[in-house]
């Protein structure tokens, strides 16, 4: 969602969002690859508008909270410093499981305005001495319960209406609890 916009504290560990709790830490060997496209793609084409993409590489460390989730790179000297994606800006993940390499997670992101990622940008998370598995799980749970939170407040700020009985308006007549007028607009 961000490139480059994670707060690290001296340690390169990121400095928590209010109310924000960490669930998991991968300490290191965590390769994450940034596939940005130049421009959105159109269409059913793969790479960007203008015809290309821009890859970003970078070995680090990564962690998962219940608001998002976190990638920080060993040194500052890296391709890019830091990524972090809220959960809900997570559009799709896949768990590819390659015959001949490591196992990996693939997935694309919803960039945020002046963020650094453009739509379409996709990420590859691999670890290097690790199984990557639980931390899918663990991804795929968190991120269902962070849509789902988000699902409610949306709900909770759109109230409906307060709902006002006929008998209380005053432009409608009523003869035995039934109205005597047809509504407005409606010609019969």
């Amino acid at each position: 969602m961000a490139l480059n916009w994670t707060m690290l504290s001296p340690n390169r560990s990121p400095v928590p969002l209010p109310h924000e709790m960490t669930i998991t830490t991968i300490d290191a060997g965590v390769d994450l690859t940034l596939s940005i496209p130049d421009a959105a793609p159109v269409g059913n084409d793969a790479a960007g508008g203008s015809g290309g993409s821009k890859r970003l590489k970078a070995l680090g460390k990564a962690w998962l909270t219940d608001q998002r989730l976190i990638f920080a790179s060993d040194a500052a000297s890296a391709s890019f410093e830091s990524l972090s994606v809220p959960l809900h800006a997570i559009l799709s993940t896949r768990f590819e499981q390659p015959t001949f390499s490591g196992n990996f997670l693939s997935f694309e992101i919803k960039p945020s305005p002046e963020g650094g990622l453009t739509i379409g940008t996709k990420a590859e998370l691999r670890f290097k001495d690790r199984a990557m598995f639980e931390f899918v799980s663990l991804l795929e749970k968190t991120r269902e319960r962070a849509i789902y939170m988000k699902r409610q407040s949306a709900e909770e700020e759109d109230g409906l209406p307060t709902y006002t009985t006929p008998g209380e308006s005053s432009t409608v007549s009523l003869s035995m609890a039934t109205p005597t007028e047809n509504p407005p607009g409606y010609n019969a």
